[in-house]
């Protein structure tokens, strides 16, 4: 299970996200910067394993998480990395997270149990520990080479971040401030600064978290502070910094392994097509042999049957009149993530009793089934806006209701 790009000839699959059948997830979709000093040392590769080819050399191939990471560094040390890229590895007992920062070097740490980690396109990992291996994992040789060329900028300690991270303008205003406000909504009782270089990797919070909180962060846009620019305000602060959810995203992702249901159904990812901000993360099974042709199948220009196309067209909708439809949207999305919720655990209480292939097939059928009426239901939405629309024109004239 995987969302390649639709531009496979002109662009490579960049297949991004998904699951294996042994339920290990990969995210591949983050770029991450490596200084000049580090890249000097040990330039890019070419014609090395990229983020267009990454998931598809590895997904299939591996058994767990920490399988993962040791698997794609063997690859790293063969054939070199033309690119920064940090990727995520999942499966029922751990999450890994590994940033690959110049044409060799790596390194990658567990998430713990009872945390969390926030990245934004910037190199995100502390302090390492070689002498724990059952928390991180590293390229061959990474010490003596942070040693021969001097890179180490810190008295003490191995700050992978420090030594071979970016540190710069871009950074603050790019990337910083989406960490922020992420951590900031998980952790609000902690003030911090958006544009601060030391906001932490691994935090603590004292609440459980959701998918619907991860997929409030990855559709948010500063909501709620000076920063949104979506919101009334000052115009030089409503556009300071980059928001998480842009109209650029093509695909929006949670990766769900639940371990209170039958293993073959624990796999379940949440996309979002469209905008994040005002599209809905639907549930799709990873144990299936088939998808709606709605998702398999995405034309290049718009169109009226795809999937891709009409959550496109439901964000252009919303934000064109964003003052008059958010909270129409925000409605809309509220019903359906309840709606949503109700499908997976329904289909899961009926999965109980199944197993081999007729737990597949019926799983198929659920997502399916989800498409199908969550096509219904955006279409609904759609029309019910475009004719509280026709009322917002500025092209009218009132003298005579009658004329």
């Amino acid at each position: 299970m995987a969302t390649p790009n639709v531009e496979v000839d002109k662009e490579g699959v960049y297949a991004e996200s998904g699951f294996n059948e042994k339920n290990v997830a990969m995210s591949a979709t983050e770029s991450v910067y490596g200084n000049e000093r580090a890249l000097a040392y040990d330039p890019l590769v070419e014609n090395g394993i990229a983020e267009d080819s990454m998931q598809s050399m590895v997904l299939p191939f591996i058994n767990s998480a920490r399988h993962g990471v040791s698997y794609l560094g063997e690859l790293i040390k063969k054939y070199g990395s033309p690119e920064g890229n940090a990727v995520l590895f999942s499966d029922n007992d751990e999450v890994w997270y590994m940033e690959i920062v110049t044409g060799h070097h790596w390194v990658a740490q567990r998430i713990p149990d009872d945390a969390y980690a926030i990245t934004a396109n910037q190199v995100a990992i502390q302090q390492v520990d070689f002498h724990d291996p059952d928390n991180f994992m590293y390229s061959e040789g990474i010490q003596e080479f942070v040693e021969t060329y001097h890179l180490n900028t810190d008295k003490e300690g191995f700050n992978f971040r420090h030594i071979f991270g970016t540190d710069n303008e871009k950074d603050r205003h790019y990337n910083t401030p989406r960490v922020w406000f992420g951590q900031r909504y998980l952790n609000p009782e902690i003030k911090q600064d958006p544009m601060s270089s030391d906001l932490p990797f691994i935090c603590y919070t004292n609440k459980k978290i959701s998918v619907e909180d991860i997929e409030y962060i990855l559709s948010s846009h500063f909501n709620e502070t000076e920063y949104d620019p979506l919101a009334h305000g000052n115009e030089d602060t409503k556009t300071k910094f980059r928001p998480i959810s842009m109209n650029r995203t093509q695909n929006s992702h949670v990766l769900q392994l639940r371990n209170d249901v039958n293993k073959d159904a624990s796999a379940i990812m949440w996309l979002s097509f469209g905008v994040p901000a005002f599209s809905p993360y639907v549930p799709f099974f990873g144990n299936v042999t088939d998808t709606d042709p709605s998702y398999s199948e995405t034309p290049i220009h718009c169109d009226d049957e795809s999937a891709y196309w009409m959550y496109r067209k439901l964000s252009v909708l919303v934000e064109s009149h964003y003052s008059d439809f958010i909270q129409d949207d925000v409605d809309f999305l509220t019903a359906s993530k309840e709606k949503l919720r109700r499908h997976v655990q329904n289909s899961l209480v009926a999965a109980k009793s199944l197993s081999g292939s007729e737990l597949t097939n019926y799983l198929t059928e659920q997502n399916h089934e989800v498409v199908k009426f969550m096509k219904t239901d955006v279409e609904d939405f759609m029309h019910r806006l475009f004719e509280k629309g026709l009322t917002l024109s500025k092209l009218t004239y009132n003298i005579d209701k009658n004329l």
